[in-house]
């Protein structure tokens, strides 16, 4: 049982801890160092053409903003997921962030003019679109530098604050509350706020506001490159910030307006930046999956193994029994049972003390496992130094066999026992019961018969084999 418990709280550490891991190994780092630089190099190809015109293709806005709208939204629930197993405020802050920048996107695309009316679903005016671009790239450097810093303050596991569900949905309602707060301020308040759009195309105050939103974007870049031990979701969320920051000078600073090589090269950056995470988690979660499976394989074959001797425990016996009688019962098959029990073995532990008596049925155990030469053949430990041995389909003579074989075995291992009044070395006795198994039969009278037939082979003088008497039950 402790074994048990010990691998169910590695599995919760490793479930918690899997995205947080130290990634300081050159390989770790040489994927997401490649595509920063992929990324910068094809920006840097790009800029120039930033303002040449290209065909105005509306339809490109919403398959562009759905992907966008999709990833994230799987990103956030994923975040969110990892959130409440870790206990973490900074993940939830990530996941913050991720579903912000889903709903804020929507929104952009129900307001962008032409798309779904004249001036949009939500009325806007000729620069609301491109405020609610700016508040969703600079809202998103935010939700990441808070959850740097709530990263370094908090412990790594929050044990004493669970993420309940009125607190997750406090949090999500918050986060859509602020995207419809900022899309009301772009829409409602446009007057409100300095003129960065003239028809399709940006007016110089658009470099300003830009230019913030890359000082944000900085920021989070360097709030996350200064930690002394970066996971790999912060490492790609740096590739993130980073092609963030390409995506906003190809969008509005580099380019002329909407519709021009940087305007369609900026939102490729946006898809891009959008699927970094989300794959990551991804990958994740399919190792985790497996790591869980192959965990569970073990907890089962711990739940049936005795810790001491490595055979079948108690538990396993019974499940096996059953399954057995079942199957005797259909096909009225004989079962065989043989009870064992190590001969004097209080005297064994008297004489040689408890480590050496554990190491007695350790070899017994062994032994017996190695006599039986069927899959289908079970050794089990029954209590203290009793074994029990399950032989379907075996009648009484064979059975009495195997008892007899597994007799010899355990004398031949020459085990000294100078504790014991009657014998030089350790043996076993065994009772064998055999049941031709119908409809009606109770499996308490194998047990029983196998248990009286061990009586007999102790009370015979030890070290023998006793069957019990063949009895074919009628069905009533």
């Amino acid at each position: 049982m402790a074994a048990e418990q010990s691998l169910v709280s590695e599995l919760i550490d490793e479930q918690a801890d899997s995205l947080r891991s130290n990634s300081e190994n050159w390989h770790t780092r040489l994927l997401p160092g490649s595509v920063t630089l992929l990324s910068m190099l094809v920006f840097v190809i790009a800029a120039p053409f930033a303002k040449m015109p290209l065909p105005q293709v509306p339809a490109f806005i919403p398959v562009y903003e759905s992907t966008l709208i999709l990833n994230d939204l799987i990103t956030s629930v994923l975040l969110f997921g990892q959130c409440v197993i870790a206990r973490s405020r900074a993940l939830g802050a990530l996941a913050s962030g991720y579903l912000y920048t889903s709903a804020i996107a929507l929104l952009h695309m129900l307001s962008f003019p032409g798309l779904f009316s004249p001036t949009g679903l939500l009325n806007a005016g000729p620069q609301s679109t491109a405020w609610i671009y700016m508040f969703w790239h600079a809202g998103f450097p935010l939700f990441v530098i808070a959850y740097t810093l709530l990263k370094d303050g908090e412990q790594a596991r929050m044990m004493d604050n669970a993420f309940g569900a009125r607190r997750l949905m406090f949090i999500i309602g918050a986060v859509l509350f602020l995207a419809a707060g900022m899309a009301f301020l772009a829409t409602a308040g446009e007057r409100l706020l300095p003129e960065i759009m003239q028809s399709n195309h940006y007016t110089p105050t658009m470099r300003w506001v830009a230019g913030s939103t890359w000082g944000l974007c900085l920021l989070a870049l360097a709030v996350l490159y200064r930690q002394k031990s970066r996971s790999m979701i912060d490492l790609w969320l740096m590739v993130v910030l980073c092609v963030w920051i390409c995506d906003v000078a190809l969008s509005v600073v580099f380019n002329g307006g909407r519709y021009d090589l940087g305007f369609y090269a900026g939102r490729f950056y946006g898809m891009c930046a959008a699927s970094f995470v989300l794959l990551l988690l991804l990958v994740e979660n399919t190792f985790l999956h497996s790591r869980l499976a192959a965990a569970l394989d073990e907890l089962k074959r711990l739940a049936t193994i005795d810790p001491l001797t490595g055979v079948a425990n108690r538990r396993a016996f019974d499940a096996a029994l059953t399954a057995h009688w079942q199957r005797a019962v259909h096909d009225r098959s004989t079962l065989s049972l043989l009870m064992i029990d190590i001969d004097f073995f209080k005297h064994f532990n008297d004489r040689y003390g408890h480590v050496e008596g554990d190491r007695c049925l350790v070899l017994v155990a062994e032994c017996l496992a190695r006599t039986v030469r069927r899959g289908s053949d079970l050794v089990a430990r029954y209590g203290g130094e009793e074994f029990v041995v399950l032989l379907p389909e075996t009648d009484a003579a064979s059975a009495a066999h195997v008892a007899q074989r597994m007799c010899d075995a355990v004398a031949a291992l020459v085990i000294p026992n100078d504790g014991s009044p009657h014998m030089s070395n350790v043996t076993i006795s065994v009772g064998v019961a055999s049941r031709i198994i119908e409809t009606g039969t109770e499996m308490t009278d194998l047990t029983k018969a196998a248990d009286h037939a061990l009586y007999l082979a102790k009370a015979a003088g030890r070290g023998r084999v006793e069957k019990a008497a063949l009895i074919a039950y009628k069905s009533s």
